[in-house]
């Protein structure tokens, strides 16, 4: 192994660490979102017209369910980001887990979708239950990577390891 190669391998490392620092930053961000996102929602729900099975809502028709709308797009592009972000880390548990919450945050807004028709109780309820699964997986994500300094002491020791030998 020439000097090169060695003195390469610590950064190397040393980028893993990092990309499981910004993993866990973006996934504290994803959380915030998700809890403001519930707060608007019960907020539309208390304030708000409800749809019926004959009348549904504008998506846009006050500024609370207009701010609920766009945090949900908001939302999905970052949960694409954050799974993009773990497969690049390769960190296989973070991949899941951003891989569900995903999913959770598309079935969430078809569930909002539906319930802002129809007003059925049964999407109100989906959306619920995606949002608590989605607020699962990205605390399960902050509380699974290593802190910083322990992950770039990892890395550190991974590298010298891979150096002597």
């Amino acid at each position: 192994m020439s000097h090169a190669d060695a003195a390469a391998r610590p950064r190397a490392g040393q980028s893993q660490a990092d990309k499981l620092t910004r993993l866990g930053g973006s996934s504290i961000g994803l959380v915030a979102m998700l809890v403001i996102q519930f707060i608007l929602g019960i907020i539309y729900n208390l304030y708000g017209t409800a749809p019926t099975s004959k009348k549904s809502i504008g998506l846009f028709s006050s500024p609370t369910i207009a701010l609920h709308v766009i945090l949900g797009i908001l939302l999905f592009l970052a949960a694409l980001a954050q799974l993009i972000r773990a497969i690049g880390a390769r960190h296989r548990l973070s991949i899941w887990l951003s891989a569900i919450g995903f999913v959770s945050i598309i079935g969430a807004g078809f569930a909002g979708l539906g319930f802002a028709g129809s007003g059925a109780a049964s999407a109100s309820l989906g959306m619920s239950l995606a949002f608590a699964l989605a607020l699962v997986c990205y605390v399960a994500m902050i509380v699974a990577l290593p802190p910083r300094a322990a992950a770039r002491s990892a890395a550190h020791a991974d590298a010298q390891r891979s150096s002597t030998t």
